[in-house]
């Protein structure tokens, strides 16, 4: 039998964004904004991109480098205040393969004219399939280019 392992780790990066919170809700909440900032890097390929954006409802995305291997990402809506929090689980996947589980609590708080988002990850890493600290260090680039796109749409 092979050796199976799980490796618990979290992690909470913050961001302020020159936008209302009902901005940076939006773009969470709207698919089209959703998956220009999910995307992924320039040289990644893309695959589709579902939101079912409410409580109980699904996400589904998927890409990776030219040639693979594929990020499959599944997620599910638990809560959704509006403007105020949003909580979900989901799973990555390369190829076919699940490389950990995870839930994520984002809270959004005005700021002045701004607003202060906290992203706040606890995940199940397993195998040793994916280092902890990668994840970390690739939630940070979504949440740039979460603010790359509230700066390019209509305020």
């Amino acid at each position: 039998m092979t050796h199976r392992s799980v490796e618990h780790a979290s992690f909470t990066l913050e961001r302020r964004y020159e936008a209302a919170p009902s901005r940076v809700f939006a773009a969470w909440a709207d698919p089209e904004a959703k998956a220009r900032w999910l995307a992924g890097p320039d040289e990644w390929d893309t695959g589709p991109h579902e939101l079912d954006f409410r409580e109980g409802g699904v996400e589904v995305a998927s890409g990776g480098p030219r040639g693979g291997p594929v990020h499959g990402y599944r997620a599910i809506y638990w809560e959704i205040v509006p403007d105020e929090r949003i909580v979900y689980t989901y799973e990555l996947r390369l190829d076919e393969i699940r490389i950990s589980v995870s839930l994520v609590t984002v809270e959004l708080t005005p700021d002045g004219d701004g607003t202060r988002l906290a992203l706040t990850e606890y995940g199940a890493f397993f195998d040793g399939l994916e280092d902890p600290a990668q994840r970390r260090n690739g939630t940070g680039p979504l949440l740039d280019a979460l603010a790359r796109e509230l700066s390019q749409s209509p305020g």
